[in-house]
């Protein structure tokens, strides 16, 4: 189902995704609408319920991702957007975000993005690119360059908050983000936060738990630049077949 743009009116082409029941109500997948520039999630949400009143109170409990990042009813729309429509997952677990990313970190959105009404804590875990290393043979880092096997690290990624949650079934949101590039001394390189509604229901373990199984089991390899040259730093954690 698409609309055509009307001739002289300045419209946003969006892609939306369906999953689950709303899927099965609306009788398809995925739709192509148009709505005029400036809209936000609410008139998407509005527009649905006018052209499928059987979605009812059930939008009202859906939730939003725009190009996959969780959005609120006031976020605006951009054209060519990908709009996914689902239920609250099975279990009642909270968001998961994962990404390898060559954007800066910015740990107030991300912490934004894994809070819910219940949230009363948030435990967050940035690795540092470090300048001076004191532990074994001392010696100073200008920059570390990281790399990764994008596809199968945000999947690994996934895993980890899998098992997380398994763990510690209290944990709501969880949020990994590992940046990738050159990254210079100083600059963050990594985040794991877990949200949960107290500080005693296992974020700190969790948040632990989440970078040092990523430092295990996640396709990223960083290559050190220092006054001494530069040398690709490599692990000893190999993982055992289907980890």
């Amino acid at each position: 189902m698409s609309d055509s743009h009307p001739e002289g009116t300045s419209l946003i082409r969006l892609k939306i995704l369906l999953f689950a029941h709303l899927r099965e109500i609306v009788g398809t997948s995925h739709l192509v609408l148009n709505l005029p520039r400036g809209s936000r999630v609410r008139d998407l949400k509005q527009t649905l319920k006018s052209r499928f009143p059987e979605l009812g109170q059930r939008l009202e409990n859906a939730i939003v991702a725009v190009n996959q990042i969780f959005a609120s009813d006031e976020d605006f729309l951009d054209d060519e957007a990908e709009v996914a429509l689902f239920p609250p997952v099975s279990g009642g677990a909270g968001p998961t975000i994962v990404a390898v990313s060559d954007a800066a970190l910015d740990l107030d959105a991300l912490v934004a993005q894994i809070v819910q009404p219940s949230t009363g804590a948030v435990c967050v875990f940035t690795g540092i690119v470090r300048a001076e290393t004191q532990r074994g043979e001392p010696h100073q880092t200008v920059a570390l360059e990281y790399e990764a096997y994008i596809p199968m690290a945000e999947a690994k990624m996934r895993q980890i908050a899998d098992e997380i949650r398994q763990r510690w079934p209290e944990v709501q949101g969880i949020a990994m983000i590992q940046r990738i590039g050159r990254l210079e001394a100083g600059s963050p390189t990594v985040a794991i936060a877990c949200a949960a509604a107290h500080r005693d229901l296992g974020v700190f373990e969790a948040a632990r738990y989440g970078i040092d199984r990523l430092k295990e089991i996640v396709p990223v390899w960083k290559k050190e630049i220092g006054p001494q040259g530069e040398t690709w730093v490599e692990g000893h954690y190999h993982p055992r077949r289907g980890e």
